[in-house]
């Protein structure tokens, strides 16, 4: 932005009375420039990493100028504590730009997360598989559940949702395989019920299905935030609506405000009580399996698949 647009950003939310010299809009830009700098920069080796979740959304950076993906990755720790890890630009959601991406959080000290949480976007997912290919991959269930909807006629909407969400009703079971068999038992009844009336629903629905119930094999306590990405949605939301009102002077400042900490509408990490010693060393047991799957590394995109498949 030039300073003249600061100016009349600036005018257009504190008045016409309030305005500033250049050389005062020159300190706000470079202050905001230096705080964001440093987040950016800083250490990610510290934090005890298990889960990751990552979504990219579009904002127009400036007037006339197409809109373009921001990215942004969030964590949440053994102990329940929410982090928003990474943020940057990019031209495209494609597999470099997201391998990019990751890569430089992982060059800062970013250790591999037991469980990563996205909708289906291919490149993201590809980029994650190449950095990550030894962690389990879950695909958020709020996107699959508009996916599925969007395939089937708006009367029987209603109908087809309600069953949806019964798949991921609690299963009674422990967390692991016999939790898994009991959702997957769900999800043919599921795809029996409605693939002859709505065969493109079903078909969507049973693509990749093996990533709808990665969260089974966590702590029961953690489904809930574990399961969807919706959170990082409600993020890029409350931020869009602010860079409408303050306009896009503050959109690099507004992101980490709208939800670090769990402070804001997000609210992304674990409630109160969900963090106990029993589900910490339920995560401790996972982190240890991690090495015996990082063994088996594949060497292409499909390979990778498969591994994932199989966990």
């Amino acid at each position: 932005m030039s300073v003249r647009d600061v100016e009349a950003t600036l005018s257009d939310v504190l008045g016409a009375e309030a305005a500033l010299s250049k050389s005062t809009v020159s300190r706000v830009c470079q202050a905001i420039k230096d705080e964001f700098d440093t987040w950016e920069t800083r250490d990610l080796g510290e934090a005890s990493l298990e889960y990751l979740f990552l979504d990219g959304s579009h904002f127009r950076m400036r007037d006339g100028a197409r809109a373009a993906p921001v990215l942004a990755a969030w964590e949440i720790t053994s102990e329940g504590r929410p982090a928003l890890v990474g943020l940057d630009s990019a031209a495209s959601e494609s597999t470099d730009a997201w391998q990019g991406f990751l890569d430089g959080l992982v060059t800062r000290g970013l250790r591999a997360p037991l469980l990563m949480v996205s909708d289906a976007a291919p490149g993201l997912i590809s980029g994650v598989e190449v950095v990550f290919p030894s962690s389990l991959r879950q695909r958020c269930a709020i996107h699959r559940c508009r996916n599925v909807l969007a395939k089937g006629p708006v009367e029987h909407q209603a109908e087809v949702k309600v069953a949806y969400w019964a798949i991921f009703d609690p299963t009674g079971e422990v967390p692991g395989e016999k939790s898994i068999a009991v959702a997957r038992k769900r999800a043919v009844k599921f795809s029996a019920t409605f693939g002859r009336r709505f065969p493109s629903a079903v078909t969507c629905f049973d693509e990749d299905l093996t990533s709808l119930f990665s969260y089974l094999r966590f702590p029961t306590e953690h489904h809930k935030r574990i399961r969807h990405s919706n959170f990082i949605e409600r993020t890029f939301d409350e931020t869009r609506r602010r860079v409408k009102v303050i306009g896009r002077l503050l959109a690099g400042a507004v992101v980490p405000v709208a939800g670090v900490g769990g402070a804001g509408p997000g609210q992304p990490g674990m409630a109160r009580g969900d963090t106990t010693p029993v589900s910490v060393r339920h995560l401790q047991e996972l982190r240890r399996q991690l090495p015996d799957r990082e063994t088996e590394k594949p060497a292409t995109a499909k390979s990778t698949k498969a591994v994932t498949a199989a966990a």
